[in-house]
């Protein structure tokens, strides 16, 4: 069974910082392009970050382009979103996603996709 749970989430002043991670269990990350999604109060789920599984190429939603970096270190199946320059406007529950798709149409991932719990992150201003 694959599993993948986020991990850093928390509460922190506007113009701070965070890390978040994302383990995946049960499958070699390499096979996987992976991508952090967010949800906020009355909300629809939107796409964050991609990076994919063979290029390395990363994409950004124009929100947080300049503010946050994604990463994946395919010998620990592990999957990262570091968020500087922190904004209310961030608050929400972040998830991380894998998928045999491409970061191209990450936007419109959903369920052919493998999922996290989430993790919720929270901007005080």
């Amino acid at each position: 069974q694959v599993q993948l749970v986020e991990s850093g989430g928390g509460l922190v002043q506007a113009g701070g910082s965070l890390r978040l991670s994302c383990t995946v269990s049960g499958a070699t990350l390499d096979w996987y392009a992976a991508a952090w999604f967010r949800q906020a109060p009355g909300k629809e789920r939107e796409g964050v970050s991609c990076i994919s599984n063979n290029s390395g190429s990363t994409y950004y939603d124009d929100s947080v382009k300049g503010r946050f970096t994604i990463s994946r270190d395919n010998a620990k199946n592990m999957v990262y979103l570091q968020m500087n320059s922190l904004k209310p406007e961030d608050t929400a529950v972040y998830y991380c996603a894998a998928s045999e798709r491409t970061c191209g149409t990450y936007y419109s991932w959903g369920s052919l996709e493998l999922w996290g719990q989430g993790t919720p992150v929270t901007i005080s201003s």
